[in-house]
């Protein structure tokens, strides 16, 4: 893919789905970067792409598919299959900590703007909007974990809120957790750099990716669903981490889940 040119996955008179990547904002931001829809200008040409609107969005330092409606009919009739959870958005996390031995589970807690932290969330007992993740550990690196996780419901922040509740914080969030790059060097044995050379990171953003759409009633002349390929540097680091682990690709609980990760092909 050409440097700054956004995946398109599908598109038809209704929609535009596409793979949105890390650090790129679905609306404009503080930061003055360019947002999404002024990639798309470029490709699509000015009068295409101002017509699309929003259906959902994604946090900019996560990556992933997205969909977006071409007229408002379809934004309307999208937006409330959101609501009504008739999609189930599916997610890739890569995270620290200890997984349960059953390996699976589910979060039901409510997120609340956190008053002392502008642009943050934070989980309440009390007022705030009631949030549901369900998750399940699909391979054991050791000092990783790749997690499919699915949301429920639609809320700012939520998985990067839920998963840390669960002691299963993101690999790499600036935000809520930690902020250190993943390196080759810290999993894979007699490792040796150059002289002279400096190791670059596998990866160094957040460690969660928007991997798969589907619809629960599969719409007529519609695909059962979409799914958004890992960004290269999230794939290197899946395939170094199945690599360099004591059980390579039976890291896995199911090995072939590795292959349709890797050829961005649906899973479950």
């Amino acid at each position: 893919m050409a440097k700054n040119k956004i995946e398109i996955i599908y598109q038809d008179s209704d929609i535009l789905v596409v793979n949105k990547p890390a650090g790129i904002s679905v609306t404009k931001d503080r930061s003055g970067e360019r947002q999404l829809l002024d990639f798309l200008e470029n490709q699509l040409g000015t009068q295409a792409a101002s017509e699309l609107k929003l259906i959902h969005r994604l946090d900019k330092p996560t990556s992933g598919v997205m969909i977006l409606a071409k007229t408002a009919q379809a934004q309307s009739q999208f937006s409330s299959m959101f609501e009504k959870q008739l999609l189930t958005k599916t997610y890739l996390a890569l995270v620290t900590g200890f997984v349960p031995a059953k390996g699976f589970g589910q979060v039901n807690a409510k997120i609340i703007k956190d008053r002392n932290n502008p642009g943050q969330m934070t989980l309440t007992r009390k007022k705030g909007k009631a949030a549901k993740t369900t998750w399940r550990q699909l391979a054991d690196f050791t000092s990783y974990s790749l997690i499919e996780a699915k949301m429920v419901t639609n809320r700012t922040h939520q998985l990067r809120l839920h998963l840390p509740s669960m002691g299963l914080p993101l690999a790499i969030d600036p935000t809520y957790g930690k902020d250190d790059p993943i390196y080759l060097s810290e999993f894979k044995k007699k490792y040796n750099l150059g002289k002279h050379k400096e190791e670059k990171p596998l990866i160094d953003r957040l460690t969660l990716h928007a991997y798969q759409i589907s619809f629960n009633d599969p719409l007529p002349g519609k695909p059962a669903g979409f799914v958004a390929g890992l960004d290269k540097n999230f794939k290197t680091t899946i395939k170094m981490l199945t690599k360099h682990n004591p059980n390579g690709k039976n890291a896995f609980k199911d090995p072939t889940d590795f292959e349709k990760i890797i050829n961005a092909e649906p899973i479950d």
